[in-house]
């Protein structure tokens, strides 16, 4: 058992502050920038960078520039580490505090529609498209659409869904957001920064949240590994997506 005098762990001084709370609060759903953070918690640019540094520097919160604006950045919530820091935090309070893990996450009760939207429609969007659709066994009415898609699919994303997931959308085709013109979906994710910053109403939906990821095809070494990893993330988000969807948690992240 932790003695009176050992100091609270790392996580539990981080978080523990209300302003850095808030900060991890917003960001539990959708990547954002600094100014939307001012916004979202009514504070000082500065006061927010300052604690946005101390929360990347203890792992929970990580940084990428926006592939569409470089003098931007997005801010992305590691919800993997915050688990793992928010165990050790109770581990070492009491042994018996040892979280256990956590159920699968089950499925929505209601119908759920979940459009995600990069530019080319090539990459990313029909990533996340496959893998929502194999987390939760078709159950949710997943599509992909593109705001100016490429001709066909990037032949690496095919591949990788289908030797590390096992998913086939070889005969898919990429499509235009005008196709879905008047359709209303629940929750509208994209992926790609242009996307969300050239074409912020895009289509009509009740609840939108952002994932900055980097284009794998723009990257200097577009090769198969970076695919790869482009799909882990993507997996990782879906599976952190399900509770939400499962328990209607829509929270709305500003555009």
């Amino acid at each position: 058992m932790a003695s009176s005098s050992q100091a609270a762990p790392a996580f539990v001084r981080l978080a523990g502050h209300p302003l850095r709370w808030r900060l991890l609060a917003e960001l539990a759903c959708s990547d954002l920038r600094v100014r939307e953070l001012v916004t979202l918690v009514g504070q000082p640019q500065n006061l927010v960078s300052y604690h946005l540094r101390l929360l990347r520097d203890g792992g929970l919160v990580t940084a990428t520039r926006s592939s569409f604006d470089g003098r931007d950045s997005y801010y992305h919530l590691n919800l993997d580490r915050c688990a793992e820091a928010l165990a050790g935090a109770g581990t070492a309070l009491h042994p018996a505090l040892r979280l256990r893990p956590a159920p699968p996450a089950s499925h929505p009760v209601a119908p759920v529609a979940v459009l995600f939207v990069c530019t080319g429609n090539s990459v990313r969007s029909p990533m996340a498209e496959a893998l929502l659709r194999r987390r939760t066994a078709g159950r949710v009415e997943t599509i992909s659409a593109g705001s100016r898609p490429k001709p066909r699919l990037h032949p690496h994303t095919a591949r990788v869904l289908h030797d590390e997931y096992g998913i086939d959308i070889s005969g898919q085709s990429t499509l235009h957001l005008n196709a879905l013109t008047g359709r209303r979906f629940d929750y509208l994710i994209t992926l790609c920064d242009k996307a969300r910053e050239v074409s912020p109403e895009l289509v009509d939906h009740a609840r939108r949240f952002h994932w900055s990821i980097p284009d794998p095809a723009a990257a200097g070494d577009a090769g198969y590994p970076v695919f790869a990893r482009t799909a882990a993330d993507i997996d990782t988000r879906i599976r952190h997506l399900l509770p939400v969807l499962a328990t209607g948690n829509r929270k709305e992240a500003q555009p």
